[in-house]
């Protein structure tokens, strides 16, 4: 128990649940962008759990924080999230996951309850939150906008339009996170169009910039998100340090699970690793 006396929620142990979930969606849908996923769901359920004002209760209401999965072909974690939250039953995603005819497509779906826009053609995301920040000011609303971009999708030249854009209009209400995973379809991100000095590139764009060592430490994230709420006068990021197949080494820092369909052998083991490191940080 919390000092007010509410249950604490252990979300090192919840995040391999919803793991679990993302692997079974998968497996049942027969493609996903499996690494990409296991990085990113400890930032989306931060997000979801811990700052963002969204429910299935209000997400028709015009102040209600707006969240963009720029880097959408990792949708997998995105639907485990959103189902935890209460949008929909995770039963329904995993049999209809990547079916013909089901709106649980291959990615972000603004047909399907708490998704803002459809996203997957990178480098969109945080030009058109840059546009949802930019109306949220001049609508007068307190509410928020985040962005989640993948380390890959920076070879895009519009997310630096964007970039320059939401400093130049000082856009405070607006937070970006990359999910520095180091890894892209085709390789290492260093090797395929190096970043080199993310920090200093976006600092010089004119945006407060917050570095989490740990980006798959969700107490970690929560403080960088905090943070990022007491600046004013220009946008956020968050560079979340994350690992790609975060969870089992049978996929961790491996480029070729980018996208990848587990084996039998492979899914019983990553199971196996997920329930063994959940039990390891519960105790």
């Amino acid at each position: 128990m919390g000092k007010d006396g509410r249950k604490t929620v252990n979300y090192k142990a919840f995040s391999f649940d919803l793991r679990k979930n993302v692997i079974d969606m998968i497996v049942a849908g027969n493609g996903g962008h499996i690494g990409g996923d296991m990085s990113v769901m400890d930032i989306l359920i931060t997000l979801y759990f811990r700052q963002m004002n969204i429910s299935p209760e209000n997400c028709e209401d015009p102040d209600r924080d707006l969240f963009v999965m720029s880097k959408g072909h990792c949708v997998e974690a995105l639907y485990s999230v959103l189902a935890a939250k209460g949008f929909f039953p995770i039963e329904q995603v995993i049999d209809e996951f990547s079916r013909f005819g089901s709106k649980f497509i291959g990615h972000p779906n603004n047909k399907l309850p708490g998704i803002e826009m459809n996203s997957g053609s990178l480098g969109h995301g945080l030009p058109v939150s840059v546009g949802m920040a930019l109306a949220g000011r001049m609508d007068k609303r307190a509410n928020r906008v985040y962005v989640v971009m993948g380390d890959g999708e920076l070879a895009e030249g519009s997310v630096w339009e964007g970039a320059m854009a939401a400093a130049m209009y000082g856009l405070d209400n607006l937070c970006a996170v990359i999910d520095r995973n180091r890894l892209q379809i085709s390789g290492g991100t260093e090797d395929v169009m190096a970043h080199r000095d993310l920090a200093a590139k976006f600092t010089d764009f004119g945006w407060h910039v917050i570095n989490v060592e740990d980006g798959n430490d969700s107490d970690a994230l929560n403080a960088a998100f905090e943070e990022a709420k007491t600046v004013k006068g220009k946008p956020s990021l968050v560079i979340a340090n994350t690992v790609k197949g975060y969870g089992s080494e049978v996929m961790e820092n491996k480029a070729s699970w980018h996208h990848h369909v587990p084996t039998k052998e492979e899914y019983e083991q990553i199971m196996r690793d997920f329930e063994s490191r959940k039990e390891a940080c519960s105790q």
